[in-house]
């Protein structure tokens, strides 16, 4: 019984997703020590992540339940669909942010000084699409925000790299989290939501999120000179330029399916190729 609810809290927060930003918070870790760092740092630095995450789509679905609930698309969600209660989810959120605090404090004095200011940025996010179109940076920056602690739980101070890391990271994610909004372009007008489709239409927004997809991967060939990298890790990133562009020509608002597969699979392939070959690159 208590598995089974645990997997349904994980499906809440599509736990899945966690994928999306990992690998490169786990890169920024081994570029910022040249290495691994002690077994217990790394251990609560992978804490610190998932529990940051899952946290902050708790607290999302919290905030997004009544508007979740009127929209046809998600209206199957835990919360609306009455599978998991509000107050479980707030519970959850709650327990998942102490955790990251927890794992903050072990880290360093720095983690822990900046985790409030991580935790604001994780519940500013869920109230932005109700005053601003440029809710999808915002999410951008706030799992961008992965490599950049990632980065300093390893060196104890901060540094221009793991931002520019954590800014390819934003615009790969602000772009393709457009792209997934376009299902929903007359649900948000007609709800008064704020959204890059929404103000916009489909046919501009798209090509705002292929411009964001462009700026992430130039972002992450000037790291490569500031990293110092190989083939391997130019031969992941021209394979994830491709996969970037494959998303962007198979995007079909009506069919969620296919919208699925544009927004999240392909990302989150996307994700594991950088990880696979950064790392090649990293250990030969």
């Amino acid at each position: 019984m208590a598995f089974n609810r645990l997997i349904k809290y994980s499906e809440m927060v599509m736990f899945s997703h966690t994928l999306f930003s990992l690998p490169f918070a786990v890169m920024s870790v081994l570029w910022a020590g040249n290495g691994l760092p002690r077994a217990t740092t790394f251990i609560w630095i992978l804490i610190a992540l998932f529990a940051a995450r899952n946290g902050a789509n708790a607290f999302n679905r919290v905030i997004d339940s009544e508007i979740d609930g009127r929209n046809p698309r998600t209206s199957d969600r835990h919360i609306p669909s009455g599978i998991i209660k509000k107050k479980e989810a707030i519970a959850l959120t709650f327990i998942l942010f102490l955790i990251f605090e927890i794992a903050a404090y072990m880290i360093n004095p720095l983690c822990f000084f900046l985790s409030p200011a991580a935790i604001f940025i994780f519940l500013f996010y869920s109230y932005t699409k109700r005053f601003t179109s440029l809710s999808h940076l915002v999410l951008g920056i706030a799992c961008g925000g992965a490599p950049v602690g990632g980065w300093i739980a390893v060196t104890g101070k901060l540094s221009l790299t793991p931002f520019i890391i954590g800014g390819a990271v934003a615009f790969w994610i602000a772009g393709f989290d457009i792209i997934y909004a376009t299902q929903d372009i007359e649900f948000d007008r007609k709800e008064g939501l704020f959204s890059i489709p929404a103000k916009f239409g489909l046919r501009k927004s798209l090509k705002i999120a292929a411009f964001f997809h462009v700026l992430s991967i130039i972002i992450l060939i000037i790291l490569r000179f500031i990293i110092s990298t190989g083939f391997l890790y130019d031969a992941g990133i021209l394979i994830c330029a491709a996969l970037l562009l494959v998303e962007h020509k198979i995007v079909k608002p009506a069919n969620r399916g296919i919208m699925n597969w544009a927004s999240y699979h392909i990302n989150q392939i996307i994700s594991i190729v950088f990880f696979i070959f950064s790392l090649a690159d990293f250990i030969l």
